[in-house]
């Protein structure tokens, strides 16, 4: 079972406990048509799994479009998202396709989604409801087929009770919902992941892949990871490039970081033997 899951996520590494629950859930929901909400802090790989996700799905030869809702402004969020019309506003000199449009049949994937305003939340949430969308300048509403998997870093039960995040839209979404754990949950995954990384990057620069010691993986095992997996990648290809200046200190005493590198080390030297 294990070895099936894998294969069929085979462009996310690791094997921890944690991780393979994750799988699991993803692998569940990929066959169906039901909308995803995937949850985690920056730099889990939210983008990664909704990758995987559309890749195992029905809707795999049809395109997965991404949106990252925190990078598009607020004034052309309506134009990117639901397209218009030559002529709708100053500057359309040509209809555009929106991007739920591109998606039809496929995959919408929505980042970041919770720093939409509420009006724009509002606008989203009809679309989802009604599976139509009119142009900006159209009153012609089109029918769009698509599947939305959004992903999200903050707390949306919180932003619901903030009054900042539209509890309506929530519920919406909140159908099948992945819990994507932060690196600091799945340690047994860093060796795997640091020497894909190094290994990658290596490649990449043309240079010989650098040797580590138990140590010093053990003290990547220790530190807590704020950045996560996007993290770990900048380490390692740092390491790669001979850049490696050390860690910043975990927020931790020193009898507790000293026992938890002591733990990842004696762990390191059991694998290689």
């Amino acid at each position: 079972e294990e070895i099936r899951v894998a294969s069929n996520f085979d462009e996310i590494i690791g094997r921890s406990k944690a991780l393979r629950k994750v799988l699991t859930q993803a692998e569940q929901v990929a066959t169906t048509d039901t909308t995803v909400l995937i949850l985690g802090e920056t730099g889990t790989g939210k983008e990664l799994l909704a990758h995987a996700i559309h890749k195992l799905s029905p809707r795999h030869k049809r395109p997965l479009v991404k949106i990252n809702c925190a990078a598009l402004p607020e004034a052309l969020f309506e134009s990117e998202i639901f397209g218009h019309e030559a002529g709708a506003f100053t500057g359309a000199q040509q209809k555009r396709i929106g991007k739920f449009e591109h998606a039809n049949g496929g995959t919408l994937f929505l980042d970041e989604l919770e720093s939409l305003s509420l009006a724009l939340q509002a606008k989203l949430l009809r679309v989802l409801q009604e599976r139509s969308v009119e142009r900006l300048g159209s009153n012609t509403a089109m029918s769009v087929d698509v599947r939305v998997i959004a992903a999200v870093k903050d707390d949306l039960k919180q932003l619901v009770e903030r009054q900042t995040f539209r509890a309506d839209l929530y519920y919406r979404l909140n159908v099948a919902t992945i819990d994507l754990p932060p690196l600091r949950e799945r340690r047994d995954d860093i060796p795997e992941l640091f020497a894909h990384f190094v290994r990658d990057a290596s490649a990449r620069y043309e240079r010989a892949e650098p040797a580590w010691t138990a140590s010093d993986m053990a003290r990547w095992q220790a530190y807590d990871w704020p950045g996560n997996v996007r993290e770990l990648k900048n380490i390692a290809e740092r390491f790669s490039l001979g850049l490696d200046d050390g860690l910043p200190q975990p927020a931790h005493d020193a009898g507790s970081l000293e026992a938890r590198m002591a733990r990842a080390e004696r762990a390191c030297i059991e694998e290689a033997l």
